[in-house]
């Protein structure tokens, strides 16, 4: 499917080190004619560390998408039946907001943006990235492959020897992940080498 006419929710999470691999699939995206609106955690919007200040990420997106920043819940609600995104990717999904999303919380805008993309039974594409998806969070994972309108980027282990519970996702499957979630498949293989 083609992703020309396309609106897609794109929530960013605090995985600071990988926002160098996921911003060009925004990119992409709307290379390829889709209308990106960016939303973002409270982490995101407010913390600086070494892969880069909260301020100059949060430009870029300004930059790259053209649209206002979703930065709080109220807003974020509006894409229920009210504003509907055809598809909601989180990229990156710290283990965080995995645990959050498989737990039904809803506290930051990225996670509103979700639960109303999944009470409108539209698609929901994550992109892992943490260090604890083979840990405690794996059951987390686990309830969050096995739930409907629920599609995972491919990922693997980053680094098992260093970090044996790291899961991060194959960032620039992004666009593929999206094209089979939005005719209702699961690209394969999930699994995949880092």
């Amino acid at each position: 499917m083609v992703l020309k006419g396309k609106k897609i929710g794109f929530g960013l999470t605090g995985s600071h080190c990988t926002y160098h691999l996921v911003f060009p699939q925004i990119k992409r995206l709307i290379e390829e004619g889709a209308t990106v609106i960016p939303i973002v955690s409270n982490t995101v919007q407010k913390t600086n560390t070494r892969f880069g200040e909260a301020k100059e990420h949060l430009d870029r997106l300004l930059e790259i998408t053209g649209q206002e920043l979703v930065t709080s819940i109220e807003v974020a609600e509006k894409f229920g039946p009210k504003d509907p995104l055809d598809c909601m990717v989180v990229a990156p999904l710290t283990g965080n907001s995995l645990s959050k999303l498989a737990n039904a919380l809803t506290d930051t805008p990225v996670l509103m943006a979700t639960k109303a993309t999944m009470r409108n039974q539209n698609p929901i594409v994550l992109a892992i990235s943490t260090n604890d998806a083979l840990g405690l969070n794996g059951v987390n994972l686990m309830r969050l492959m096995a739930s409907k309108h629920i599609y995972f980027v491919p990922y693997g282990q980053d680094d098992p020897i260093k970090k044996p519970n790291s899961l991060v996702a194959k960032m620039e499957l992004i666009p593929d992940t999206i094209r089979e979630a939005l005719d209702d498949q699961q690209i394969q293989p999930v699994l995949i080498n880092h």
